[in-house]
């Protein structure tokens, strides 16, 4: 029972509005949609730019890679996830980039109109991007439960944007009420951890029901094959789309599978942009409708002359189009007022 009054109170909380750069993110403002390089670089900063260069030209409003310093957030030997093919360790070694790699990076992006945001995985990593001076953190799916790395994030104060594969709705509610005890300026997203994910297993209503119940935005981080899941996401009210993006699925990595290409990466901006100027809740005769309204609806006619003083009858008129005279719904109220009058 306290836990249903609970979510009764929750749903009918106003969502925040969360600031990040120049851009608002909340119901009533532009999707924000991130572009997300991840490591699809391989550690080669030629393509990093290129990353950065696509990202611009799709639209996106910011362009999101990934901040490893694998000494710091793993062990080596440790387990790896049969899609990476290789040790996890040697791999996240293989894709770091230096601070001042990174600076670039950030510096490069921001002046293409994007905003750089990066995903620390260790908090060696958080402080040098903090350092750098980005404007929200992005944490992945895997720290999601990594309750003393968020804390350490959250006190840092920024807008944080927080994805949730491989969790269930209770382990979303602790991280949530953990890091918004200390930061309220969070983002949620829904997302599912297999690189691609089916569709069968994409689960989108779960964009709903982060809606209902937690008073922030919310978003959707895919990791599916194409352009489809996006879309819908924008379509079931999300605040944020992350997709993973890279120049071309041929290069090596993990994640290039489910990665959109250039071309693809412009279509999801193209879309989301066209379903979120189409979302009103509202109703109403637009005023392009009008003359079609006048046209295609029907007015009340006679089917023979009617003397004047006649009482009308059923068999007297019908509806016709165009819609320019008396309404058809008023049919029977012109049958009946002849006959009574």
């Amino acid at each position: 029972m306290a836990n249903a009054a609970r979510e009764v109170k929750v749903t009918k909380m106003s969502r925040r509005t969360i600031t990040i750069g120049d851009r608002l993110i909340g119901d009533g403002h532009p999707l924000f949609v991130i572009a997300e390089g991840g490591i699809n670089h391989s550690g080669d900063m030629d393509k990093a730019i290129m990353l950065v260069d696509a990202a611009a030209e799709s639209g996106a409003d910011a362009i999101k890679f990934q901040y490893h310093l694998a000494e710091d957030e793993m062990l080596p030997g440790g387990f790896s996830a049969g899609y990476i093919g290789g040790s996890f360790f040697d791999l996240m070694k293989s894709v770091e980039l230096s601070f001042e790699q990174n600076l670039e990076l950030k510096e490069y992006a921001e002046s293409k109109g994007l905003i750089f945001l990066s995903t620390p995985f260790s908090r060696e990593a958080t402080d040098l991007l903090d350092k750098l001076g980005v404007q929200a953190f992005k944490t992945g799916s895997g720290e999601l439960t990594n309750l003393p790395l968020q804390g350490h994030i959250a006190r840092i104060g920024k807008p944080m944007i927080i994805s949730t594969g491989m969790s269930t709705m209770e382990d979303i509610r602790e991280t949530f009420d953990f890091v918004t005890a200390i930061n309220p300026e969070v983002i949620i997203l829904h997302c599912v951890s297999t690189y691609p994910t089916p569709y069968s297993d994409m689960s989108l209503n779960v964009i709903g029901e982060l809606r209902r119940t937690l008073p922030v935005p919310s978003g959707f981080s895919d990791h599916s094959p194409g352009i489809f899941a996006p879309l819908a996401a924008a379509a079931l009210g999300a605040n944020v789309i992350e997709k993973h993006f890279t120049i071309d699925r041929s290069w090596p990595g993990p994640d290039q599978a489910g990665s959109l290409e250039p071309h693809e990466l412009a279509e999801v901006v193209k879309g989301v942009r066209a379903i979120e100027s189409g979302l009103s809740a509202t109703k109403r005769v637009t005023s392009e409708e009008v003359d079609v309204q006048k046209m295609a609806r029907e007015s009340v006619v006679s089917l023979l002359a009617i003397p004047a003083g006649s009482s009308i009858t059923e068999d007297m008129i019908w509806v016709k189009r165009p819609g320019t005279g008396i309404p058809a719904r008023e049919y029977w109220n012109i049958v009946f007022d002849c006959k009574t009058s």
